[in-house]
């Protein structure tokens, strides 16, 4: 896609797996400037793949399938840590009781090579999101944490080598919180996740969290929507101000919205939500930031 003012053009579509394939998870490794793509291949048992993507003008070529856990992964969510140079892949894990794993993944011209996968939740795993703390240079992983309740929980990955360690995982939310999203606003230093909020009629709720070492700490949440439809949190650095993609379920059909956020201290606070698709029900977001041209790009299905 390649933007333009206020519009997008997109250059002709070229398949990067022939089989059918969920769970997709896109990043952009800096130093290689190479697209990531991290999914789980339904096609190929289930397994958790990564392919290298190389833009070109208008077009993508793709190398080497890689399978990076041979098992029935879902909920998969990458990341780039530019600090060490890797992407980091957290994923519920099918072949260990649906618990949280990663896989750090290492870009070499279009291929990838990956280390042991290592456990950051002992119980059921579900909504994973990742964001990376660049400041600290920590990745933060926050899930729905069905082993204990369902509540809302981040804990902090440090990258060693070519595998990762973990601090002790944190609650946000003493309630079922489902649709999480998360991202990094670099000027005030704080990771944003966003949720639905189990404990407060699903409401559309954001909270502000602070890193420090292996620990990560809470401020109070706050609602952004009534009745979210999934949502997409971005970080728009231009602005410095936080921006979250939902489905307005409040509306008779759950209009494209977006909201900004800004962040002071532990807190954030929104402006009003502004529909961008009115046309009719939209859903499954993914959100950008096109730091060239200063836009946010959400794609959704309308």
């Amino acid at each position: 896609g390649t933007v333009s003012g206020t519009s997008i053009s997109f250059g002709t579509p070229v398949v990067f797996n022939s089989g059918a394939t969920h769970w997709i998870s896109t990043v952009y490794d800096s130093a290689n400037q190479k697209v990531v793509i991290a999914y789980k291949d339904t096609g190929n048992g289930s397994y958790g793949t990564a392919v290298v993507g190389t833009v070109s003008g208008t077009s993508i070529s793709f190398g080497s399938e890689v399978v990076f856990r041979s098992a029935n992964i879902s909920y998969t969510s990458a990341v780039y840590d530019s600090a060490n140079g890797k992407i980091v892949v957290a994923y519920q894990d099918g072949g260990n009781s649906d618990r949280g794993y990663t896989s750090v993944l290492t870009v070499s011209g279009t291929s990838i090579t990956y280390g042991s996968y290592r456990q950051f939740e002992s119980g059921r795993v579900d909504a994973i999101a990742t964001a990376y703390d660049s400041t600290n240079e920590k990745v933060v992983i926050a899930y729905l944490d069905g082993g204990n309740s369902d509540y809302g929980t981040a804990v902090v990955a440090t990258i060693s080598g070519t595998e990762n360690t973990f601090g002790t995982p944190v609650v946000f939310e003493s309630a079922y919180s489902g649709d999480i999203s998360a991202t990094f606003d670099s000027s005030n230093n704080k990771v944003v996740i966003t949720y639905k909020d189990g404990g407060n009629s699903y409401a559309g709720t954001a909270v502000v969290g602070t890193v420090s070492g292996t620990s990560i700490s809470f401020g109070t949440p706050v609602v952004f929507a009534s009745s979210p439809n999934g949502t997409s949190v971005v970080y728009n650095s231009s602005e410095q101000k936080v921006v979250i993609i939902y489905g307005d379920a409040s509306q008779s059909s759950d209009y494209g919205t977006a909201i900004v956020g800004t962040v002071s201290g532990t807190s954030i606070s929104f402006g009003s939500p502004f529909a961008f698709n009115s046309n009719g029900s939209t859903y499954y977001y993914s959100a950008t930031y096109d730091s060239t041209n200063n836009k946010i790009v959400p794609a959704y299905m309308d």
